[in-house]
Parts: structure tokens; sequence; C-alpha cells
């Protein structure tokens, strides 16, 4: 199965009635007469991404169907660009649906690979707060880094000011307004600080908007949990499709996300596991796989 396929598989319901179908039709043919002209793309490139956001944006135009054996065909559009034309939210919408429908996966370790333009770092990290890395800084060894505190239970993942245990992110609410509502509750409660103090309105704003780009990328949240943080980043205003050059969000951040997962392969701003924030100014920006696994390397 391709990207598309899988893409298809996660937005396509069952086969809807004929009259449906029809409906669907009529409305394609409606909008493509009164489409307007296409928007303006801004170049950015992330590495692997490309065939990637290509089959998303193909996928999504495949949601109305199509002629059935003997039917009329479709009206031919008077401007084919703006057929394949996809909102940026409808990308996210879609990762989402495959992101629900993938499998958590299970482990001793949370694994998280971390490739940016010059260096490659990776850390594990268990549920009782134990820590591993390896990079340049280490060697390229696997070091232990951080070991559990018995008298001090350690809370071993991190949103932007907020820390959780992986029983606190299971619990994580799985509708993207109630999602949205619980982290802005908790920045309100946090200790965190900037260099300049504690916590302002806006940078409550910016960790909440970052701490979901975490849940989509280098937390275990469930599928569910995964799936309502790539919906609730479909509601910020100004989010751009880039054609086979990824998604752009608020604040300059560039996104793209394999279909075939649901999860970001290329970031230019992500959160690692000590919950510090990383920007990444040069293309392609960090590609992130995080995943469960059993075993440390020897």
């Amino acid at each position: 199965m391709n990207d598309l396929d899988v893409l298809r598989t996660a937005l396509v319901c069952d086969e809807p009635p004929q009259e449906v179908i029809d409906r669907s039709r009529h409305r394609l043919q409606n909008h493509l007469r009164g489409a307007s002209t296409p928007r303006k793309r801004i170049g950015w490139l992330v590495a692997g991404s490309g065939t990637a956001v290509a089959a998303a944006v193909a996928a999504v135009l495949v949601l109305v169907p199509g002629p059935q054996a003997g039917g009329p065909p479709l009206a031919e559009s008077p401007d084919p660009a703006a057929a394949r034309t996809v909102a940026g939210q409808e990308i996210l919408l879609a990762a989402a649906a495959v992101a629900e429908r993938t499998p958590e996966g299970t482990g001793t370790y949370w694994h998280v690979h971390v490739t940016l333009p010059e260096v490659t770092y990776e850390t594990w990290v268990k549920t009782d707060g134990s820590r591993w890395f390896r990079g340049a800084k280490s060697g390229n060894r696997v070091i232990a880094v951080v070991k559990p505190n018995q008298e001090k239970p350690v809370s071993p993942f991190s949103l932007v000011g907020v820390d959780l245990t992986l029983e606190q992110l299971r619990g994580l609410p799985t509708n993207p307004d109630a999602l949205t509502a619980w982290i802005a509750e908790a920045l309100t409660h946090s200790t965190a600080r900037t260099s300049a103090g504690p916590f302002t309105a806006a940078d409550r704003e910016y960790a909440a908007f970052l701490s979901l780009i975490s849940l989509a990328s280098t937390l275990p949240a469930p599928p569910a949990v995964r799936a309502a943080a790539f919906r609730a980043l479909a509601t910020y205003p100004g989010v751009q499709n880039l054609g086979d050059q990824g998604l752009l969000l608020p604040d300059g951040l560039r996104f793209a996300v394999d279909p075939a997962t649901g999860r970001v392969n290329g970031t230019s701003s992500f959160v690692d596991m000590d919950g510090a924030l990383y920007k990444v100014v040069d293309s392609p920006g960090a590609k992130i796989t995080a995943e469960w696994v059993n075993d440390l390397p020897a």
C-alpha cells in the first residue's frame, strides 16, 4: 500500500449512496466553476518530504467520489491548476485521520531520533525518568544522563513549561478544543520562566502552540491525542500549503508530515526531551522519528 492508498483509506468512509455521490459531483462542479486563482506559494524544502506531502495533497482531492460505471463524466474544470490546490488545514486534518488509526506501539524506552543539517542525536526515556543520550557530545556512545530518584519521582515528558508522566499524557483530552483548553490551564499554573522572567500571556500562547507541536512529534502521545493535536493546529490562522515543500505554520514554523504514519518528518522548531526549545534556521530543518523500543543499543 502506498502513501496515497493510506490516506485514501484514512479519509474515505464506506461507499456512499448514489444520491450522495451525485450531490458531491454537482458541488465539485460548481466549486470548480467559481474557483479563484491559486494561492501564492513560498519555497522551502524538507528532506524526504516532497513525495509524501504531494501524496497528501492528492489524497485529499480524491475525497469527492468520481463518476461511476455508466454514469456521466465530471465536467472539466476551467482552471485545472485551481483544482489541485489544497488548503494546509486539510493536510493537517488528513494527518490527524491517519494518526488516529495508527497503533500506539509498546516498549520499554521512548526513543527520539533527531537529524539536523549538521548533527544527529538520540534519546531514550523510561517511564521512571531514566534517560540515555547518544550524539556528538557523547562521542556517539550511549550514556546515561538521568537516573531515577525514588525519593523525588520524575515526570519524564515535557510540554513547554509543563512536565507530565506517561499516564498523564495518555489521559489528555482527545477533543482538539478541550486539549487546547487543558494546555492553556496547565500553563496558567506553570512556574515556567524565560530569561526575562515568568511567562507572560504571549509566552503562554506561544508555549501552547509549541506544546501541540510536541504532542504531534516528539512525545509518546496516544493516537487519539496526537490526532487532536493535529486538528488543533489546523485551527490556527495562516496555515499555508507549500505544495511538495510542506506546510508553513504561524511564526514562520516550517512543517512536513509523513502521510503514511501521520508522523512529523520535518520541522524548523521542536521541543526536546528536556523541554528545551530548538529553532533550526537552516533548511531542511529537523527530521524527527519517535517510537517505542525494547532495547538500548549495545
